[in-house]
């Protein structure tokens, strides 16, 4: 996680947020791993990027290149104003 401000949460982001906390964001795993909701690629992977960055969302342990469920982390679950039971 970057030490630095997290950034502001774009509508786009809020949404990307929800899919994840409905169980619907997978990652697949690299250097920078891009998130998929339902299967399809997001079409924005640099706010993607940025949730993670942010310590919004978590990422399994995966091989690189391979798919594993995105996790919502306590932050992000507060971020949505969820309780933190929803988060990984």
């Amino acid at each position: 996680m970057d030490t630095a401000e997290p950034h502001e949460l774009t509508a786009r982001a809020r949404a990307m947020l929800r899919a994840i906390a409905a169980g619907r964001g997978t990652l697949r795993c690299g250097r920078e791993p891009d998130l998929y909701i339902d299967g399809m690629p997001c079409c924005d992977q640099f706010s993607a990027h940025e949730l993670i960055h942010d310590g919004l969302v978590v990422t399994g342990a995966g091989a690189f290149g391979q798919f594993v469920p995105a996790a919502l982390t306590p932050a992000g679950s507060a971020a949505l104003g969820l309780s933190t039971a929803n988060a990984a």
